[in-house]
């Protein structure tokens, strides 16, 4: 059959076996990965011929038989460019469609800064801002449970005050300020739910110091020590009235007048045993003992 005239009238050339298209798009990639061979001999004088000797060279070594119009014409399409793929050039409007193409890409992308924005939320949480939470649960914790266990004026209008100074400090962001208040509110609370009986001690019932600012005049104290309801010598704090430190003891001496004094010192002297030594009680809600004997409260620790 006659091949079919062209646009000019021409007949068009006859299309090439496929066989020969696909060995021509080979010598084409061969060409590409050989790239030092291309340039040597694209470099020099006879370059056509000498590419042509390399590429028969190249496929005799492989078993392979190729006619020298193939290799020409893969030698050409390479010139020309033929058989590479150029992608298209990216328009705004085909933006969204390789975001859409890349999505796996994308959606690791931001699974990943996620994970990692969680992370970083969670640590600046769990350093600044739990700790901070806890302050304020505690604080109006600890207050509801101090109005809900007083039963003393002193100790609700103490707890108040506290109060008021912690949720201040909370405000403007002194956490430290606020934990001091905590504090003070947390003794006030052990304060109130402790009970206790005030045991005069048989041993070493009491003391009389002569203060450095009268040497004329002598203090008398009655020593006790604070008995819980299952019998237990308990420590407590005590503030010491000589030194103005407050100590965690489980004995101490009330100042008495001499007149007290002496009426305990009788009741020991007369058999040994003193009938009457409960020196006072502390009931839970309150922050004084009530005491059943004359003492102004003021307190030393020891007397050694």
């Amino acid at each position: 059959m006659a091949d079919a005239p062209g646009p000019s009238g021409a007949p068009r050339p006859a299309p090439p076996p496929l066989d020969d298209v696909m060995l021509a798009m080979d010598v084409v990639d061969t060409l590409r990965h050989r790239e030092r061979l291309v340039q040597t001999e694209l470099a020099s004088d006879g370059r056509d011929e000498a590419m042509l000797e390399s590429l028969r060279s190249i496929y005799a070594s492989q078993g392979i038989t190729v006619s020298d119009e193939v290799l020409k014409q893969g030698v050409e399409a390479l010139a020309e460019g033929r058989f590479v793929y150029e992608a298209p050039a990216r328009r705004p409007e085909t933006r969204w469609a390789y975001v859409y193409v890349n999505r796996a890409k994308w959606g690791r992308l931001l699974l990943a800064l996620f994970v990692v924005g969680a992370l970083v939320f969670y640590g600046y949480d769990q350093v600044f801002r739990a700790p901070h939470r806890a302050l304020v649960n505690d604080v109006g914790r600890v207050h509801a449970t101090v109005l809900a266990e007083s039963r003393d004026p002193a100790a609700t209008a103490r707890a108040e005050t506290l109060y008021s100074l912690a949720t201040t400090a909370l405000a403007k962001g002194e956490d430290e300020e606020a934990r001091s208040s905590l504090a003070s509110l947390r003794t006030l609370e052990a304060q109130l739910q402790a009970s206790y009986t005030l045991r005069i001690a048989a041993e070493t019932t009491g003391v009389w110091r002569v203060p450095d600012l009268n040497t004329e005049a002598a203090n008398y104290y009655i020593i006790v020590e604070p008995i819980d309801r299952n019998g237990k010598n308990i420590a407590i704090d005590v503030t010491n009235e000589e030194t103005g430190k407050t100590e965690r003891v489980k004995s101490f001496g009330l100042r008495v007048s001499d007149a007290t004094f002496e009426e305990i010192r009788r009741d020991k002297l007369d058999d040994g045993i003193i009938q009457r030594d409960v020196f006072g009680e502390k009931q839970a809600g309150f922050l004084q003992p009530e005491y059943y004997f004359d003492t102004t409260g003021a307190a030393i620790t020891s007397w050694d």
